[in-house]
């Protein structure tokens, strides 16, 4: 895990932490490595789509999904297992009355191998500030216009819990297959920060 990060504060915090555990010998930079590549195996904005491509497709799935995500995901071969611990994962569906948007206000906790890596923006301290008080300013900034009787709700991820959006689904899609729906489901989508 080399390489410089003076853009990064994070970052750098995280590097010094390793440098740390190596210097201790509890671990090898070998040993991170591979950990960190374990749990970005398979880390793909994909599985969030395939999420919702099913929920868009099967009532059941969506209405077991948006009571219990963790319970759910088994049935379309995910889990939120793979790191330190389990994280709890809550899945938040858009209607036309109410839009949700994701964010970590603390650092830059995400769903990674649901969403994949997170995007550079949802790291930086400018969208985890602005997006809890301006949120409608933050995704107009984005493109993203919402009509005014629309609410926003912004969920705040945590070490122990992740959310993600499930999108409306876009109108003239009734007979696409769940490959073809998955398609057209972004990671900005499964954030909050776009329409799909």
């Amino acid at each position: 895990m080399s390489g410089t990060h003076a853009g990064n504060p994070i970052a750098a915090r995280v590097r010094r932490l390793e440098e740390r555990l190596v210097a201790g010998g509890l671990v090898t930079d070998g040993e991170l490595d591979a950990v960190l590549a374990s749990v970005l195996r398979g880390a793909t904005p994909l599985n969030g789509a395939r999420i919702a491509a099913r929920a868009w497709s099967d009532e059941g799935f969506r209405e077991r999904l948006l009571a219990d995500a963790g319970a759910a995901l088994p049935e379309v071969g995910l889990s939120m297992a793979g790191g330190l611990q389990e994280q709890r994962l809550k899945v938040v569906a858009n209607t036309p009355e109410t839009h949700n948007v994701l964010v970590c206000t603390l650092c830059s906790c995400y769903p990674v191998a649901l969403l994949g890596p997170s995007p550079s923006w949802y790291k930086s301290e400018a969208y985890r500030s602005r997006v809890v008080r301006e949120p409608r300013s933050v995704l107009t900034e984005f493109g993203f216009e919402l009509p005014e009787t629309t609410a926003v709700t912004v969920w705040d991820s945590s070490a122990e819990s992740r959310y993600m959006v499930l999108p409306r689904r876009p109108d003239g899609t009734e007979g696409l297959s769940e490959d073809e729906l998955a398609g057209l489901v972004t990671r900005e989508g499964l954030i909050g920060t776009a329409a799909v």
